[in-house]
């Protein structure tokens, strides 16, 4: 699957994707918020929840940048 098909899927289609054919990557805890990444074939998808409602709040996918820097341990 590409990155353009991917986002042209539901939001439902896009989250049972991730969690069935994603590997989990990593993840972050930044205040309230907690991200986890995961990749698909040749791109990432980062997922966030809220914690304090205990809810998915976003979902976003890329192939590289700053997104994807900030779960790189080289600063």
């Amino acid at each position: 699957m590409t990155l353009y098909e991917f986002n042209s899927l539901s939001e439902h289609d896009k989250y049972d994707h991730i969690f069935t054919k994603g590997e989990f990557i990593d993840y972050k805890i930044e205040k309230e918020k907690r991200f986890a990444l995961y990749a698909i074939d040749m791109f990432f998808v980062e997922i966030e929840y809220n914690n304090e409602k205990n809810k998915i709040q976003n979902l976003r996918s890329f192939k590289t940048g700053k997104l994807l820097d900030k779960y790189s341990d080289f600063r």
